[in-house]
């Protein structure tokens, strides 16, 4: 059995040497020196716009001759969105090739004259990301002309154009003299622009216009032609797909190898897309402005901020465009209100106008000490009426609550400077009887907090109570709740008339009454809040008669707070 196997392993050997291989030898016999292997061929058409794709790190070659008695061409390349390196050379053979070349393998006819005997004429070269052309007569003893093309940096896209003879190829849309975009008008959400129509288009009757213009805007850069902003659009698009889309595993196919591998072997392989392909591009462009008008106005766009504007003229009919210089504009920024500062306790009254601004208003506040810490308090002085009040700084919005007849305390920690924005979120009729000749409807004061945690505490209940049993002719007892804070109570009396109903507006504070009104002043204090009730004797006082009591809890910090209105009438016999 082994012996069988040996045997065979030999034959075959043998065989293998006799025969040698099926593929062609690079120095064989039949073959020359010179013999490369075999590749597709890129021609460059006469007469029409040709796309082409630059792998990065390979250099691209086209070739074309010319027609007999052709003096004059122009070759016209257009990079993409990245610089290339490109030239135009003529080769010029010594000796014309055989027809029938019985060589090994086929060649074409492109690399048959390149790889012959000959010599070779650079004509132009040019390096860049720009629209260039070379316009000059005829290499006359050229067999044949190469373009080469090479990406700088990556990949990329160009277009070339290939004209016989003298005179404009009518290729690509002619611009004006000045080909620059100006600016009209600037607003806050808009921008008016203008450029000088071209001849191409003013020149050819209404009813055989192929031409457009196409206003792209971005906050990025302007764009040198109409592939680099599309490119840079695509380049967008898959940004924010990439942001939109979860992760998910993708399946490995063979295709990609194989692709990259095909670009990595063949260095002239062609990928000419055509004049209607080219045409078809520019369907899905989302121009602001679009037309034959040399007039746009740019809209819905954010205040104070940067657009980049970029005009181009496109030709449907070959599917080539061309780009005016670009230009920018700032919007202008919203118009700021009125930003009051605060000053240490102030008491502000704000009044908010029935018909006015509904942007409401803003005050600043900066709390003193290195603790950046203050205590904001509101009170609205409408029945049903509520005011929104917004605290923000640096751009970021802190906290926002609703105010009432409810005192509000805010509490304001940890930046040095604060924004109080104030506005109404409501209307109610106004309390003439209560409020009298109040134009306000609601009052703030900032203060800053030394060696404070947090907002000071407030009583549980603010209803005052009286006791019958200590009620005389001339005196009354009122007792409330304080706070285990030591503060300041002040309590005020007026006299009422007959038939005179007691009341006082929660927002009024005692800079409202009189100082006759002012009864007595105390301090109080208990740390435990159960137990934290005060009283406090009235007397001189008039039989049978009635009288409205107010308590005022007067503190370092925030604006005074006032007790529920208290209506006790004297005893009319004792």
């Amino acid at each position: 059995m082994m012996a069988a196997m040996a045997l065979s392993w030999y034959l075959c050997l043998a065989v293998t040497l006799l025969c040698g291989p099926s593929w062609p030898q690079g120095h064989s016999a039949l073959a020359p020196e010179n013999e490369v292997p075999l590749r597709p061929t890129a021609w460059l058409p006469d007469g029409k716009v040709t796309s082409i794709h630059l792998p990065k790190g390979r250099t691209r070659r086209l070739y074309f001759t010319l027609k007999k008695k052709v003096v004059m061409m122009s070759v016209t390349v257009s990079p993409c969105d990245l610089p290339i390196e490109w030239t135009l050379a003529a080769r010029t053979l010594k000796d014309k090739p055989p027809k029938s070349p019985h060589w090994s393998t086929k060649k074409s006819m492109p690399e048959v004259w390149w790889r012959g005997p000959g010599t070779e004429a650079k004509i132009h070269t040019y390096t860049g990301n720009a629209m260039d052309t070379y316009t000059g007569p005829s290499y006359a003893p050229a067999s044949i002309y190469i373009l080469r093309l090479r990406p700088k940096d990556q990949d990329t896209r160009a277009t070339m154009y290939l004209h016989q003879g003298s005179g404009p190829s009518g290729a690509f849309p002619e611009l004006p003299s000045d080909p620059h975009v100006h600016t009209l008008g600037v607003g806050m959400t808009s921008v008016t622009l203008s450029w000088g129509p071209s001849t191409s288009l003013t020149r050819l009757p209404h009813t055989q216009r192929s031409y457009d213009y196409c206003v792209l805007v971005n906050r990025k850069h302007n764009y040198r032609n109409l592939c680099a902003a599309r490119e840079g659009i695509r380049k967008e698009q898959e940004k924010d797909k990439k942001r939109q889309k979860k992760d998910k595993q993708r399946k490995v196919t063979v295709w990609p190898i194989l692709k990259n591998w095909w670009w990595q072997q063949w260095d002239a392989e062609t990928d000419l897309r055509s004049p209607a392909a080219l045409r078809d591009q520019h369907d899905d462009l989302q121009c602001v402005c679009k037309g034959t008008e040399s007039v746009c106005t740019v809209s819905e766009l954010v205040p104070d901020t940067q657009y980049y504007f970029d005009v181009f003229l496109i030709d449907r009919l070959n599917g080539t465009s061309a780009a005016y210089t670009g230009t920018f504009a700032q919007t202008h920024e919203e118009a700021r209100p009125a930003i009051t500062p605060l000053r240490e306790g102030e008491l502000r009254w704000v009044t908010f106008q029935d018909g006015g601004s509904t942007s409401g208003e803003f005050f600043s506040f900066r709390p003193r000490g290195w603790q950046q810490s203050g205590l904001l308090t509101l009170q609205s002085c409408g029945s049903s009426e509520k005011i929104k009040v917004t605290i923000s700084s640096k751009g970021q919005e802190l906290s926002s609550q609703a105010v009432g007849e409810d005192l509000a305390q805010i509490w304001l920690q940890g930046s040095p400077s604060y924004l109080i924005h104030l506005e109404r979120e409501g209307t109610a009729p106004p309390r003439q009887a209560a409020l009298g000749a109040l134009k306000a409807s609601v009052k703030m004061q900032a203060s800053s907090a030394y060696h404070r945690q947090g907002v000071p505490s407030l009583p549980t209940t603010l209803q005052i109570k009286s006791f019958n049993r200590l009620r005389s002719c001339d005196s009354i007892t009122l007792a409330w709740m304080g706070t285990e804070e030591r503060s300041l109570y002040c309590v005020y009396r007026r006299r009422l008339g007959k038939g005179e109903k007691g009341g006082t507006a929660p927002c009024l504070g005692p800079e409202s009454r009189s100082d006759t009104e002012r009864v007595v002043c105390k301090y109080f204090q208990e740390l435990n809040p159960r137990r934290a009730v005060t009283t406090a004797v009235i007397r001189g006082l008039e039989p049978g008669v009635a009288y409205m009591f107010d308590v005022y809890l007067m503190r370092r910090w925030g604006i005074p707070i006032k007790y529920s209105s208290k209506t006790v009438r004297t005893r009319k016999e004792c």
